[in-house]
């Protein structure tokens, strides 16, 4: 019940965000722009959970119950104690993953989909290709294995970590900002996430929490002058999917094979 509840509020939070910044962006798109990632990035959403819902929630869960009682949290007291700290190391655990997205091709042709958005709003958190999200659903499993967390502490932090992607890619700007985002990954530091430029986009790889990215050393603060991917485009969910067999460097191979037309 607790799940469904902090389910629905994620999704209330979703149509909030998407109000407040279609009334107050911090960055006006065009609205050709905004339209066509709009639609993608819902229809990624609607096709990954109709292939994923079950299999998530189910894997995870399945998991969580088999091996909660063996893990490295398995002595504590199943209590609020226990609940922070598999929280933090979760998200620990989570920036790990979106590290290796980044600096590993084989991750990155699945992740630059999320990242080939050339708007920069709240359904862009629902812009992943389904590849990504089935092998970090298997990361997930592992560290569930080895902390050993309760079924449905899994399943409560998943749903708080949904909420928070929602609130780190809103075109918005928020009050104190800057102090808050001492304490978590805030719109202004996951916008520069989205950079075109790679020096800038391989930063801020937190979910949450934003003292991995000081501890670690991945942290900028900047205002990203594009947004998107230079060569990387996809203006409907078919061409969304299609991108990740295509890599950066067949791509440059392959235009250096068509002649250039002159002007």
């Amino acid at each position: 019940m607790l799940n469904e509840i902090l389910f629905a509020i994620a999704i209330i939070a979703f149509v909030f965000l998407l109000v407040i910044e279609k009334r107050h962006p911090f960055r006006k798109f065009p609205p050709k722009v905004f339209k066509e990632s709009f639609i993608t990035n819902v229809t990624a959403f609607l096709v990954n959970n109709l292939i994923l819902a079950t299999l998530r929630i189910s894997s995870l869960f399945f998991v969580a119950q088999q091996y909660a009682d063996h893990g490295i949290l398995s002595g504590f007291d199943n209590g609020p104690i226990k609940w922070l700290l598999s929280f933090a190391f979760y998200d620990l655990a989570i920036y790990f993953w979106h590290f290796m997205s980044h600096k590993y091709e084989f991750l990155w042709r699945f992740h630059k989909i999320h990242h080939s958005d050339k708007s920069f709003n709240v359904s862009t958190g629902f812009r992943f290709h389904v590849f990504d999200l089935c092998l970090e659903i298997i990361y997930k499993c592992f560290f569930v294995i080895i902390f050993g967390v309760n079924a449905y502490v899994v399943l409560s932090i998943e749903t708080i970590q949904l909420f928070f992607i929602f609130f780190h890619h809103a075109n918005i700007q928020i009050p104190n900002e800057q102090a808050l985002s001492k304490l978590i990954i805030t719109p202004s530091l996951h916008r520069v996430h989205h950079s075109t430029l790679r020096k800038e986009h391989d930063h801020n790889y937190g979910i949450v929490f934003s003292v991995w990215d000081r501890i670690f050393g991945t942290r900028i603060e900047a205002v990203p002058v594009n947004i998107g991917l230079d060569i990387i485009e996809a203006e409907n969910f078919i061409q969304l999917f299609s991108l990740a067999f295509i890599t950066e460097r067949k791509l440059f191979r392959l235009l250096r094979l068509i002649p250039k037309g002159r002007k």
